[in-house]
């Protein structure tokens, strides 16, 4: 059996890429702005491979496993919901979580837009938590 031989740099580059993506402890805190996605996004495919369905309680979240479990508060109102992230984004400077139209519509942010919101860790994908 030939023995594959890779540089150093490469190994250490493919040792980083095998870490899970954007791991978080359940409880892990976050502070930042909130927004919604558009309607127009409905039926598109989201990073998990699932289609963006605007009723459901989902979320967009840059770093978070897919699948994790998330109770995001409205900082103004105290107002919570639990989503589910789904899919990447949002990329908008400063904004933390992309809420689907349903969630958006719970915790009250419709007319608003956007919100200060506190994004708390319940479960990671697969794990068991709140």
């Amino acid at each position: 059996m030939m023995k594959l031989l890779i540089p150093a740099p490469a190994a250490a580059l493919l040792a980083l890429l095998s870490l899970p993506f954007g791991a978080a402890d359940a409880g892990q805190v976050q502070t930042g702005i909130a927004s919604y996605y558009h309607d127009s996004l409905n039926g598109n495919r989201t990073a998990s491979g699932q289609i963006y369905d605007k009723n459901k309680m989902s979320a967009a979240h840059k770093s978070l496993p897919l699948g994790s479990r998330v109770r995001v508060t409205d900082k103004r109102t105290g107002k919570s919901i639990v989503v589910r992230i789904n899919d990447r984004g949002p990329f908008v400077k400063g904004r933390i979580i992309d809420l689907s139209h349903r969630a958006a519509e719970k915790l009250g942010i419709i007319r608003r837009g956007i919100t200060r919101v506190q994004v708390e860790v319940l479960s990671e994908a697969g794990g068991s938590g709140a």
